[in-house]
């Protein structure tokens, strides 16, 4: 095994985020996949905005502004969803790969870690949610310095907790400016491309990329 320490986004890499409006999809009507996608990319804008602002809110309740602005940008949205919806993203399903991959590296004695913008306690919720809490052995939250990814900042966090140099972690995030930012730290970064999607910065490329997290054990 090439590393001892492997540390997870949550959000979109061990938790489906579209999870919680497919739940409701067949109430929220046609447009609830475009709801959901502009539910996420809000969640994350103002993640970034209240952080160069210094005006920070923990992410839970970013996610609820960006739920609001989501609901408001279609009309046609059943707006009494909105407690359904925030519940369902408290339970958000992992994506199936994802137990057996972390059963995996427990068993080469890996530790295994979240570094998330998620609040400690949706955190919480979704690992406990997901039946992950015997196979993550740290959960890391941005709460603690108050400032979001992709502050180096957030990546130190798990440096300064594991006592090591940046290199000694391999990094792993669905989200491409996520892996920038770890790749600038200095963290083997793997970025997981579920959606195929285009490579937005090639000048700060990660060691590797995988269509899922199935092959990261064999990536080592």
């Amino acid at each position: 095994m090439a590393f001892a320490i492997y540390v997870f986004d949550a959000y979109g890499t061990l938790f489906d985020v579209h999870a919680a409006v497919r739940r409701h999809a067949a109430a929220m009507g046609p447009e609830a996949q475009r709801l959901s996608e502009l539910w996420r990319a809000k969640q994350l804008e103002y993640s970034w905005v209240r952080s160069m602002s210094g005006t920070y809110r923990d992410f839970w309740r970013l996610t609820e502004d960006a739920l609001d602005t989501a609901l408001a940008a279609f009309p046609s949205a059943d707006r009494s969803l909105r407690d359904s919806l925030l519940d369902a993203y408290r339970t958000l399903d992992c994506y199936p790969e994802v137990p057996q991959l972390l059963k995996d590296l427990k068993a080469q004695n890996a530790k295994i870690a979240i570094l998330s913008n998620g609040s400690p306690k949706m955190l919480d919720q979704a690992v406990r949610a997901a039946g992950l809490q015997d196979l993550i052995d740290d959960v890391l939250s941005v709460d603690q310095i108050r400032i979001y990814k992709p502050d180096p900042q957030v990546y130190e966090i798990a440096t300064t907790h594991y006592r090591v140099f940046p290199s000694a972690i391999s990094f792993q995030s669905s989200n491409r400016w996520d892996v920038a930012g770890a790749t600038k730290f200095g963290f083997r970064t793997v970025w997981i491309n579920r959606s195929g999607a285009a490579d937005e910065y090639p000048d700060m490329p990660p060691a590797a990329v995988l269509r899922d997290l199935g092959g990261l054990t064999v990536l080592g």
